[in-house]
């Protein structure tokens, strides 16, 4: 597949959000971009299956969940607010795939003056290119974006085998983790 300009594309938030700096670091052959509505045919789930299973789902059921998320991010910004969902991808130009994808979740909080938290989530990274500092820009990337929509912090949860890389992208531990997962877990989630 052909490398596809941001312009041709449906795309999750306005691509300006990513500082300028970090695409000019970024190495000649590589992109990034806020995710698309097509990404399901740049191999997304391939790349996040390196993190935990992620069945793959059909195209339309792909395309609505898009389309929910970028409503809900325009109807957030109509209010002149920040957007809720902000997910990244980096790509390969040669092949117009995807090599690693991140995500910041904005919450608007009652405490702390009705601010904003960066949530960081699914961050993963093709393991054909792991080592090249992939990771690291995507992290530090949704970091940046957190901070410049207003976040008065920025958190993540991670393996206890990943606190290191992320201390090298600036954060402390902090706290632990509580997780309670439904006794039957659903198969897919629902429109899959």
């Amino acid at each position: 597949m052909a490398f596809t300009p941001d312009s041709e594309l449906e795309l999750l938030f306005d691509p300006a959000l990513i500082p300028e700096s970090v695409k000019a670091d970024l190495p000649d052959d590589l992109h990034i971009r806020p995710v698309a509505s097509t990404d399901l045919n740049r191999a997304q789930f391939d790349v996040l299956n390196v993190l935990t299973p992620s069945p793959k789902p059909t195209p339309e059921a792909y395309k609505s969940h898009f389309e929910l998320l970028r409503t809900i991010n325009a109807s957030t910004i109509s209010l002149g607010l920040p957007p809720t969902y902000v997910t990244l991808v980096i790509l390969n130009k040669a092949d117009d795939r995807i090599v690693a994808t991140g995500s910041v979740i904005m919450e608007r909080k009652f405490i702390r003056g009705l601010n904003l938290v960066g949530h960081i989530e699914d961050i993963a990274v093709d393991k054909a290119v792991q080592g090249k500092r992939l990771g690291f820009r995507v992290v530090t990337t949704l970091t940046q974006i957190s901070e410049n929509l207003g976040a008065y912090k920025t958190i993540l949860d991670c393996h206890e085998d990943n606190v290191p890389f992320y201390v090298k992208c600036g954060f402390k531990l902090k706290e632990r983790e509580m997780a309670k997962y439904k006794e039957t877990a659903p198969t897919a989630t629902p429109n899959l």
